[in-house]
């Protein structure tokens, strides 16, 4: 029988590795169920709206050498603009969401894998509290690049495992927020460079992926004796990133280890809850030896 992963113990660097890829293994076929359904609307919605953009955006700036023609410019790209903004940070927040409250259930179903509708019903109670605390943690971080480098460097690996406290523990944003520079506390390289080694690989899985689209792509600007793009490398290209964006999973599982493994080096809740199990279930032997 298949050893299901646990999540609450406490993990070295590669345990947490090679356990994100044990349990993508092991829930592949849910995990992608829950991510077509509650994030295929806004990747599509997002993508839409890109192609259009590119498009537009190429008629204006036209062939290189040319000036651009800012006469086509129109209210409407301004509302496109805004449509893109809004329906990037919903596909950011669900893909983010389906699978953390994917991860949430099946801690709390001891180990197995919900269905579609037990994650929507979680993904729905987070989801505007989820979003709009991603834009006022991006903020957050954007003035800590801005102001200087590293202090945006020191506070990324805190704000990765921002979402899962606040799944997890069903905090608010202000909870969220200290809880998970707590939870870091001693424990900021290990973590920084887990998550380091992790965007890595998911980087190199979706460039291998997208390999054909940046092809077509090259192809399309040498081969145009404008060069410019064609409508058809930006569609094609557009589609290949947005199918990439599966491979957000990777991470996401890879910072929902990291954070259940700051918890249980802290509080050890997993192991106390084990410790409880066993005194249960000597309690029932020993009440069914009686009888």
């Amino acid at each position: 029988m298949l050893n299901k992963i646990e999540f609450k113990k406490i993990r070295d660097f590669g345990e947490i590795i090679n356990d994100t890829f044990l349990f993508l293994k092991q829930n592949f076929k849910p995990l992608l169920k829950v991510f077509i359904y509650l994030c295929g609307f806004f990747i599509l919605a997002s993508m839409i709206i890109g192609i259009n953009q590119q498009i537009n955006l190429q008629k204006i700036t036209g062939a290189p050498g040319r000036f651009p023609n800012f006469r086509l410019l129109n209210p409407l790209m301004i509302v496109e603009y805004f449509f893109s903004f809004v329906f990037g940070l919903a596909s950011f927040t669900a893909m983010n969401l389906s699978i953390l409250c994917f991860i949430s259930l099946y801690v709390e179903k001891g180990n197995i894998a919900p269905t579609v509708e037990e994650v929507w019903a979680y993904f729905k109670y987070f989801f505007f509290r989820a979003m709009g605390s991603f834009v006022v943690i991006s903020i957050f971080a954007g003035l800590c690049f801005v102001c200087l480098i590293l202090p945006g460097i020191y506070v990324f690996p805190a704000l990765s495992i921002f979402f899962p406290v606040m799944i997890m523990e069903n905090g608010s944003l202000s909870h969220s927020f200290g809880r998970a520079f707590k939870l870091l506390k001693d424990q900021w390289w290990s973590t920084a460079g887990t998550l380091l080694i992790i965007w890595i690989i998911t980087s190199a899985c979706s460039s291998i992926a997208s390999l054909p689209a940046m092809a077509l792509t090259l192809f399309g600007v040498f081969a145009s004796s404008s060069h410019t793009l064609s409508n058809t490398v930006i569609i094609v290209s557009s589609i290949s990133q947005s199918i990439c964006q599966v491979f957000m999973i990777i991470p996401i599982v890879c910072v929902s280890f990291i954070y259940f493994n700051l918890v249980e080096r802290r509080e050890n809740v997993g192991l106390m809850e084990r410790i409880n199990h066993l005194g249960e279930t000597k309690e029932n032997f020993n009440s069914n030896e009686a009888y």
